[in-house]
């Protein structure tokens, strides 16, 4: 039972170490000002409709969040076994995340730079996200629930995480789209790039865990 937990922790903290890089992937697209991520398109259209069905005012935050929590809620109903403490960790954690790299990056004056400067930002950040993303998902401790829906979908149809991360993703942009939600190159670039780089780099991240699960005595 010691040797569990210690596995665990390990695990968890290996997906702490993911969740960071992958998040300095997304300050740097946020930073780029090229357009928003697949799921923000969505959550974008989603707060308009919100915003212009009610009364009470609806952040984009708590849209995000109440998606986020529909997502767990039907994983919860079909199956659960994908829902962990590091599903909650990566809710959670992001924001505060991507707040530091922002201050800890401010002085590159990124989204002030010249085109060239911010669509290399634009890759760099889709890549380093694309990286973090599958130490996160590798460690099993957990996976946030809008990387939750390509990874669902790939195991239970068998098919190319990459591939469907790339078919997801243009579900969000093109619902986010017809409710308002507003998109640019960074979007496509996003789309495009971070399923097939997360494909590639998923036996290298598999190695990480293993390695750290080993120097830990938990392997």
């Amino acid at each position: 039972m010691q040797k569990n937990l210690r596995e665990y922790i390990v695990r968890l903290v290996v997906l702490f170490l993911g969740l960071t890089i992958a998040h300095l992937g997304v300050t740097l697209f946020i930073l780029s000002d090229l357009g928003a991520d697949p799921f923000n398109v969505l959550i974008q259209g989603l707060h308009r409709l919100a915003g212009a069905a009610g009364a009470v005012q609806i952040t984009h935050g708590m849209t995000h969040m109440a998606v986020c929590f529909l997502i767990i809620l039907i994983l919860l109903i079909t199956d659960r076994s994908y829902i962990k403490a590091g599903t909650v960790v990566c809710m959670f954690c992001g924001g505060p995340i991507i707040d530091f790299f922002t201050w800890l990056l401010a002085g590159l004056h990124i989204p002030q730079s010249p085109l060239p400067v911010k669509v290399l930002a634009l890759v760099a950040g889709c890549m380093i996200l694309a990286f973090g993303m599958t130490i996160v998902i590798r460690s099993e401790a957990g996976t946030g629930p809008n990387d939750l829906v390509a990874v669902v979908i790939s195991e239970k149809c068998g098919k190319r995480f990459g591939v469907i991360r790339i078919i997801v993703d243009f579900c969000f942009v093109l619902i986010g789209a017809l409710l308002g939600g507003r998109f640019g190159v960074g979007t496509l670039v996003c789309a495009f790039l971070v399923g097939p780089v997360a494909e590639f780099c998923m036996p290298l991240s598999q190695r990480i865990v293993n390695y750290a699960l080993k120097m830990t005595g938990c392997a």
